[in-house]
Order: C-alpha cells, then sequence, then structure tokens
C-alpha cells in the first residue's frame, strides 16, 4: 500500500499535470476538430438546457426532504400520464437518462411512449447542493450523509412529491446503480413504500458487492482512508476535468481507459463519439462517505448500515455491528437487468440478492459477454436490447 507521503507528493504532481494539460484546450484545439459541434455544445449544458435543445418539454422543481436538504428534479411533462421515477448511479445526475439523445436515451424513449417522467437528484450532486441552513462550500455537517440518507430521506421526498402533483397512487421506478441500492434501504426500512410503486426496474443492482471486480479498487479504498479526515464533497462538476481529458488523444485514452477500469471494458457498444458530453456531465459529485460505505459492503459481504465502529455502533443501533438491511420486507414488483463485465455489480452477487427478494418479476441477465456497468443507460443498441424490453414489462402494471 502506498505510504500517506506518496500519495500527497504524487497527487501535487498529477494536478499540476492536469492543470498544465487543461492550458491546451483552446479554440482549433483537439476536442473541436475530432468532434461533432453539436456534442461539445451537449457537454456544456445542462439537463434542463439539453431537453430544451431537443425539443422536449422541461419542468425543474424542487423538494425538500425532512431533514432540510432541497433536492432539484428535472421532469419531462405528461400531465395525465402515468408517472415514472428515474434516480441516477454515484457521482451521476438526473442528466445520465437523457445524453445520449432522443435515438439513444431513456427518458426520451419512455416519454415517447406516453409517461410522465420525472428525474431525481440526490444530495450533494450538482443540481443538489442546497439546504435550507446549511452551506456546502463552508458547513462539514452538510456531508455527514451515506447512501443510507439518500434512500431514507431523498427518495420518499421525490416519490411523494411526484405522487402529489400528478394525483397517482403509484409510481414506476427505475434505479441506476446507487439508484438501486437506495430503494433497497427506503423499500426495507419504510416498506409502506412498497405500495407506492408499480414496478421496481433494477438496472446493474447493488447490494451485495463481494465479488466487484474493478482493477482500481485498491487504489480507491486507499484514497478513501487517507482523504476522509479532509475531503468530504468527491468530484463535483468541474470544467477542468472536461478540459483535460480532451486535451489531446493521450489524455483521451487515458480518461477513457479509465472510465474503463472503473466499469468495464466495452470498446464495441461505447458511443465514444459521446465521450466529451459523457465527460461534461459525469461526474456530478457526491460525498465520501457514499464511497466509503460501498467499501465496507466489499469488507462485511454484508448489505448493512454504516460501521461507525464498536463504540458509536452501540449508541446508534444498540449493537457493536450496524444491523443488515431487512431486503425480504420489499415486496414492490421488482425487475432485475444486470450484465456479465460489470466491474461494480457482478452478476453472481446480484443472483444472491434475487434469491432474498420476495418478488422478482423479471430476472435479466444479458448475454452480451462485454456488456458493463453503463451499457444499459448509454450503449449503443441499448434501446433495442433493453429498453423495449422494460418498456414491456412495465406495461403489465398497474398505477391504481
Amino acid at each position: 500500500m502506498c505510504s500517506k507521503n506518496w500519495w500527497w507528493n504524487n497527487s501535487k504532481v498529477f494536478i499540476v499535470l492536469l492543470g498544465f494539460l487543461s492550458l491546451k484546450l483552446v479554440h482549433g484545439s483537439y476536442v473541436e476538430t475530432h468532434y461533432p459541434k453539436s456534442v461539445i455544445e451537449d457537454a456544456n449544458l445542462d439537463a434542463a438546457q439539453l431537453l430544451k435543445k431537443y425539443h422536449y418539454p422541461v419542468e425543474k422543481h424542487f423538494v425538500t426532504t425532512k431533514d432540510n436538504y432541497i433536492l432539484g428534479m428535472h421532469r419531462l411533462p405528461r400531465p395525465g400520464a402515468p408517472p415514472i421515477f428515474m434516480m441516477h448511479g454515484l457521482l451521476d445526475s438526473s442528466a445520465t437518462w437523457i445524453i445520449m439523445g432522443p435515438q439513444n436515451a431513456p427518458a426520451y424513449y419512455f416519454y415517447d411512449n406516453g409517461y410522465d417522467v420525472w428525474l431525481g437528484n440526490s444530495r450533494g450532486n450538482r443540481y443538489s447542493r442546497n439546504h435550507t441552513t446549511m452551506d456546502p462550500d463552508t458547513d462539514p455537517e452538510f456531508w455527514t450523509f451515506s447512501w443510507h440518507e439518500i434512500g431514507i430521506h431523498d427518495l420518499p421526498a421525490m416519490i411523494d412529491y411526484i405522487l402529489q402533483q400528478t394525483g397517482f397512487k403509484k409510481i414506476g421506478y427505475f434505479g441506476h446503480s446507487q439508484g438501486t441500492t437506495t430503494f433497497w434501504v427506503l423499500a426495507s426500512m419504510h416498506p409502506e413504500y412498497n405500495e407506492k410503486i408499480t414496478m421496481m426496474h433494477a438496472l446493474a443492482p447493488v447490494a451485495f458487492m463481494r465479488h466487484v471486480k474493478a482493477p482500481l479498487l485498491g487504489y480507491a479504498r486507499s484514497f478513501v482512508k487517507m482523504s476522509e479526515p479532509r475531503i468530504r464533497e468527491f468530484m463535483p462538476r468541474k470544467e477542468m476535468l472536461w478540459r483535460t481529458c480532451l486535451a489531446s488523444p493521450i489524455t483521451e485514452g487515458t480518461c477513457l481507459e479509465t472510465y474503463y477500469q472503473v466499469v468495464g471494458k466495452d470498446v464495441e457498444t461505447t458511443n465514444t463519439t459521446m465521450f466529451p458530453t459523457i465527460v461534461g456531465h459525469f461526474p456530478a459529485g457526491c460525498n465520501l462517505k457514499q464511497i466509503s460505505h460501498y467499501m465496507q459492503l466489499i469488507d462485511s459481504d454484508r448489505f448493512c448500515q454504516f460501521d461507525y465502529g464498536a463504540k458509536e455502533n452501540m449508541k446508534r443501533y444498540g449493537k457493536s455491528t450496524p444491523p443488515d438491511y431487512p431486503l425480504e420486507k420489499i415486496t414492490a414488483n421488482v425487475g432485475l437487468y444486470y450484465t456479465l463485465n460489470d466491474y461494480l455489480s457482478s452478476e453472481v452477487d446480484v443472483k444472491r440478492l434475487a434469491k432474498i427478494l420476495p418478488n422478482v418479476v423479471e430476472d435479466s441477465l444479458y448475454p452480451h459477454k462485454k456488456w458493463n456497468h453503463m451499457t444499459m443507460l448509454w450503449g449503443i443498441n441499448a434501446r433495442e436490447m433493453a429498453h423495449k424490453r422494460m418498456l414491456e414489462v412495465m406495461k403489465n402494471y398497474s398505477y391504481e
């Protein structure tokens, strides 16, 4: 394992190098000569501007949680139509459901097929860095949450808001990665919410994590351990990252390979033409404690609440170890969609989850050997080979 001094000294060199490389991106530079103008434009628009650009209706909504976080939501309104709610993964945002454009992105597809589409944002990302009393830039207390709080507070606030706004009794839920983790938290800890879900579609579901195989996991673990006392907000959206990754063929290749090392290498269906748009919207920021919580799941081989250490656990939970989430209480209809080359959501772990959930109505392990953690969202053929089936399954369940 690298020493703390080695990490800090080399990270300073890396930061300086990033800054130097970012200066290389000027008008007429690499990115402008190698990518379509529209793709570069999409990278610099926010989620609402993207929807407007492609002539889709858009509304911005703000929801306040019981613990006073203010969450931004984007809606593709179709009043009177059945509502569906889409929740992004770690370091992501509502934009993930639309960045691949009207011909490929799932939010457009479900809107075009008659649904009222709502896109959520978890606390701490670029669209939800707000609180009624705390400033995320100056108040460390803002950053005391994990994905547990997103499941306990953010999801119910947004779900109840959608039901109140639309008048429906149930919504369809789509979660990707952390968007599934937080749903397991909500539906197990507050089982009454199972009655508010017509069907939960879990894309790249994450609960158990023993078989995670991301090559960069060791580096991530070291970074979290050394950084937690000093860093809370992790990888907020910064233009510098975009400029650096797209400064030259070398930096572009390095960033793309790093991406593959995290999610799984899928060269065939990754739309590299859209890489500037992806980097323009991802990462969108999170709290480092969210990553730390996932690391604990890997180490413990459990799906459980945050481990604060024996002494603090006794205060919070009444026992020395954190309690497991009661997955058996999740009675909502669940569809599981997962892949063979996902470095963050192993098919072995998903199959373990499937045996515990009481009401799995769709269990889709895609046969494509290279599909990775993001292929169902961003893959070139995702609409034809994934989204159409999700739509077909969703039509079987009532919103009343």
